[in-house]
């Protein structure tokens, strides 16, 4: 029997898959859906982050959903675990198998197939292991819009995204991916598989089971495939970068262009000067926006059709102009071609790798209410400043969603080792102040392997205990991606 307290893994033996079982497995999905080569393997096995390096005797690859349903079947009754993965973008450990070696890895990598695409229902249908950015041009193929849209989309897979509700930058206007998703299919702990690929807008018979699978990480089932939310292509996307005053003028800028344009906005993502500074210094290409510096940033875009295209940039130029009367605004900068808004987006999404070039950061993943966004910041930089002199905060992020990536960098005199041993310090004073403020700790990123403990702390015992029992009710076994999201 195995071992099931996986949070205290790295103290335990678990026994070892047994060689019959895999010669099972392999037989399922054959030559070309095995990976056992130790350096073939190396690329399934690392987080994105870095943080987790896992290992496993097999990378399944299979090719289809009856693969997977007889796959899963061979681990429910062996007792064998497994780790579903799609494109291995995630940023908590939630698809890197542990470091015992007890466990399968599921690479949903080859089933990467457009099933429908059905414009006039707006929808479109795909297999878990289609890549986001494919998924966008399929439907901008037939004159349609996918608007899932990530800084990883040219290698994460839609199963992965649906997997972590993943957001991106287009949630103010579209939601996330939960809310981009009117069906799926999923291979159930048993192995079993439930067919739940419908297209429809309305279907009142019962519980919506596809969101128990989405946001669940694999650790209640496998998505295999998914019916998704098209929209029509706009004909316009207007992109200005601009200078506010500070965070709460950020705040108060998208409200009245939220009013003044009939909700045009699709994006509004919020910067520091610091982080755009990392940028500028360490990442080839980019350049500033602007002659002269300023403190707060903010890079946002309207979209419209074809009966307001036409009229859009001098919408987005009353609200500016308004803006800079009403000193809320300092300063634009309106993009005035594709390169040129591309040049605006290298340096939003070129932050995160910027920031590795500056030493050990410590990174949190936290949204709140969109009116307590600036007071907490304001508020959160303090406290971390006074709790560590030096501290350089590179907060930026989704403010039209509530969602900041808090990131900081370790002051510059100070070593990555010594910083490392006050993240524990670091991580409570933020989410202290998110949950008082009525957030949460994990907007966009999901909780996998790293968050897990600070889940245990800041959810609720009662939706704790709902949660284990979904778990227990569809995993008797165990055997869906152990250890990760929920303590074991």
């Amino acid at each position: 029997m195995y071992v099931k307290d996986y949070h205290s893994m790295s103290s335990e033996v678990l026994r070892k898959v047994e060689q019959s079982v895999l010669e099972r497995l392999h037989k399922v999905v054959g030559a070309a859906g095995v990976v056992t080569d130790e350096a073939d393997k190396s690329p399934y096995l690392k987080d994105e982050r870095g943080y987790f390096t896992g290992t496993t005797p097999m990378v399944l690859r299979p090719a289809s959903t009856e693969e997977v349903a007889k796959l899963v079947r061979i681990c429910n009754e062996t007792h064998t675990p497994i780790v579903p993965q799609g494109g291995n973008t995630g940023l908590c450990g939630g698809a890197t198998p542990y470091e015992h070696g007890g466990e399968v890895l599921l690479s949903l990598t080859r089933m990467n197939n457009v099933r429908d695409l059905d414009p006039l229902n707006y929808t479109i249908t795909v297999e878990a292991g289609v890549i986001l950015s494919d998924v966008q041009a399929a439907a901008d193929e037939a004159d349609r819009y996918f608007p899932l849209s990530l800084g990883g989309e040219g290698t994460a897979r839609i199963g992965g995204n649906l997997s972590t509700n993943a957001g991106g930058t287009g949630v103010l206007r579209y939601g996330p991916a939960r809310d981009m998703c009117l069906g799926l299919e999923a291979v159930l702990p048993d192995g079993s598989v439930w067919n739940g690929l419908s297209g429809l807008r309305k279907d009142n018979t019962g519980y919506d089971l596809k969101h128990l699978f989405i946001g669940a990480e694999g650790t209640l089932g496998i998505i295999t495939a998914a019916c998704l939310k098209l929209f029509p292509k706009p004909a316009d996307i207007q992109t200005a970068f601009v200078a506010v005053k500070d965070a709460y003028a950020a705040v108060e800028l998208l409200a009245r262009a939220r009013q003044l344009t009939d909700d045009r906005v699709i994006t509004f993502e919020y910067m520091p000067r610091d982080a755009i500074a990392f940028a500028l210094k360490h990442i080839d290409g980019t350049r500033d926006p602007m002659s002269t510096p300023h403190q707060h940033y903010v890079l946002m875009e309207l979209a419209a059709g074809e009966a307001a295209a036409a009229g859009l940039r001098d919408m987005l130029e009353q609200v500016l102009t308004k803006g800079i009367q009403d000193k809320i605004v300092i300063d634009a900068v309106f993009a005035e071609s594709g390169q040129q808004a591309a040049d605006f987006w290298r340096i939003r999404e070129t932050i995160p790798e910027a920031q590795k070039f500056e030493g050990a950061s410590s990174k949190h993943d936290i949204s709140v209410p969109v009116s307590r966004v600036a007071d907490f910041l304001s508020e959160a930089i303090t406290d971390l400043t006074a709790m560590v002199p030096g501290i350089r905060p590179c907060a930026f992020g989704h403010v039209g969603d509530g969602n900041i990536h808090f990131n900081l960098s370790r002051p510059l005199e100070m070593s990555d080792e010594d910083f490392r041993a006050l993240e524990p310090e670091i991580h409570k004073s933020i989410y202290d102040r998110t949950v008082a403020m009525g957030g949460s700790i994990s907007a966009e990123h999901g909780i996998g392997r790293l968050r897990k403990h600070e889940l245990e702390t800041y959810k609720s015992p009662v939706a704790l205990n709902m949660m284990r029992s979904i778990k227990a009710a569809l995993d008797p076994n165990g055997i869906m991606n152990p250890g990760k999201v929920l303590k074991e």
